[in-house]
């Protein structure tokens, strides 16, 4: 049973699906044609079939929103990545830690010493994250404003690029002009 098969039947709460059968979509009055049935704009209590039957409005269960911010970069992400790792088995070592200590156990020493380490370990992660963004930034060029000089310098170099190979281009086709023309009959 596909999705243009179900229908909630009115009250009941159950699906029929034999009612709506072979119906495909924009078929029903109440629904444009070539929308899907939860892009009704028939509001509840206005159907327009007959016997002043509503029909319930359809709506999506997610609507897709635009990303707020730019996805990081590759390294900053995997180094956010270890990071996150990194502070968690940390937090984790703290929390053992604290247990064993508060139960008297034999464990309580190494575990202390090792979230000591652990802590060390994270602040490098986390200054990884930073020192990484700033090492990306500086050999990608900040593009967050028009005017920037990376973007600039970007452009001039496809400019540079785009007229070598049009100078490339009109060499080769020089050459093939000429074709035997100016060379040696014999070597």
């Amino acid at each position: 049973m596909g999705t243009a098969e179900r229908r909630v039947a009115p009250g009941d709460g159950v699906t029929a699906p034999e009612r709506e059968r072979g119906r495909e979509f924009g078929s029903d009055p109440g629904i444009p044609a070539g929308a899907a049935p939860w892009q009704s704009d028939v509001a509840e209590g206005q159907g327009e079939r007959g016997g002043g039957e509503s029909r319930p409005y359809y709506r999506p269960l997610w609507v897709e929103e635009p990303a707020r911010k730019r996805r990081l970069p590759d390294p900053v992400r995997t180094a956010a990545v270890r990071a996150v790792l990194i502070t968690a088995v940390t937090l984790i070592q703290a929390m053992v830690a604290f247990l064993c200590t508060m139960a008297g156990s034999w464990l309580a020493f190494p575990m202390v010493l090792s979230s000591v380490t652990s802590t060390v370990v994270a602040t490098w992660g986390v200054l990884d994250v930073w020192v990484t963004r700033q090492v990306w930034n500086q050999r990608n060029g900040v593009v967050s404003a028009p005017s920037s000089t990376a973007r600039a310098l970007r452009r001039e170099r496809r400019r540079a690029r785009r007229q070598e190979r049009a100078a490339a281009r009109s060499q080769e086709r020089i050459r093939r002009r000429q074709g035997g023309a100016g060379r040696l009959s014999h070597p």
